[in-house]
């Protein structure tokens, strides 16, 4: 089967996107960020005469301060994701308005979540700030990433993005907070839900392409947050505390796309596309795997410290 080029796949998908656009547009709820943030908290730092951050100031835990400061600075990166989302899918018709709503509709959650933990005295506003203009100074670089597999890829990534956010909000034990993430994440599934529709079309215009594609994006599967500072020591820490892991990965995120997808039932793939679905099971299984020993490996190490505390 002759793979088709983007301009093949951007004309040919483009009714799709159009459609997806004005669902997302009907579904979208309007909101505010300003009424998520607890305004009558906030006080002046240090070169305005103010108190300067520490600890105790924060009514969040190590670990929640930790998953929050990821999941804003992810979102913070957003210059580097509309770039990269505009080479893909181009600035005319449908594609076009479609990334200017969604980097709009993006940029509010990193604001947001600033805002609130600048105002609740969150976390420490200098090392954010450090952090913030690392992660930014080094950018994401989607490696020209072709169409299909930055569908693919945003897909599996708006859905994590959304669990992580959602899970984030729970374990913070903060009210605000948790109905800011909450917030935060139905905008990150509908966004899932208009990115799965497009491979869904593109499944059916070049079955064997979106497969390879597909394959590839749950094989080298990595979280746009991954430049951030410190990203894989926070990470490890986030996964020990359960907001988001391995196991979540292969349960909320790859297996339900996976199965809305129907890529193990597709019929119609040429060699080249059963060969990518025969990677993918065993990409799968393989992550199924590795889940089912982290969350051995955590439970062994939670029942010994137990243990050494009873």
């Amino acid at each position: 089967m002759t793979a088709l080029d983007s301009s093949q796949l951007l004309a040919e998908l483009e009714p799709t996107v159009e459609e997806n656009l004005n669902r997302h547009l009907g579904a979208a709820q309007e909101w505010m960020p300003h009424e998520y943030v607890p305004w009558s908290l906030g006080r002046d730092f240090r070169d305005l005469g103010g108190e300067p951050w520490s600890p105790e100031q924060s009514t969040l835990s190590p670990i929640a301060r930790t998953a929050l400061e990821v999941n804003l600075l992810t979102e913070d990166n957003l210059p580097s994701y509309h770039r990269e989302v505009e080479r893909a899918f181009g600035r005319d018709s449908a594609w076009g308005t479609w990334v200017n709503r969604w980097t709009a509709e993006e940029g509010r959650h990193a604001f947001c979540i600033r805002d609130y933990l600048l105002v609740t005295r969150g976390v420490d506003p200098d090392e954010l700030e450090r952090a913030r203009m690392e992660t930014m100074e080094v950018g994401y670089d989607s490696e020209d990433k072709p169409l299909l597999h930055v569908c693919a890829y945003v897909s599996f990534q708006e859905l994590a993005t959304r669990v992580s956010h959602r899970n984030t909000g729970r374990y913070t034990q903060e009210p605000i907070a948790e109905k800011l993430l909450t917030r935060v994440a139905k905008d990150e599934n509908l966004h899932m839900i208009f990115y799965r529709n497009i491979v869904t079309a593109a499944l059916e215009l070049t079955p064997s392409q979106t497969m390879r594609a597909i394959t590839d994006e749950v094989v080298n599967f990595q979280m746009p947050g991954a430049v951030i500072p410190g990203f894989a020591r926070k990470a490890v820490q986030m996964a020990k505390a359960g907001i988001y892991d391995l196991r979540i990965h292969h349960d909320d995120i790859v297996a339900p796309l996976l199965r809305q997808w129907g890529v193990f039932e597709l019929e119609g793939l040429d060699a080249e596309g059963e060969q990518a679905r025969e990677e993918l099971a065993a990409a799968v299984g393989a992550l199924d795997v590795e889940a089912s020993r982290f969350v051995a490996r955590r439970e062994e190490a939670a029942a010994k410290k137990a243990a050494r505390q009873a």
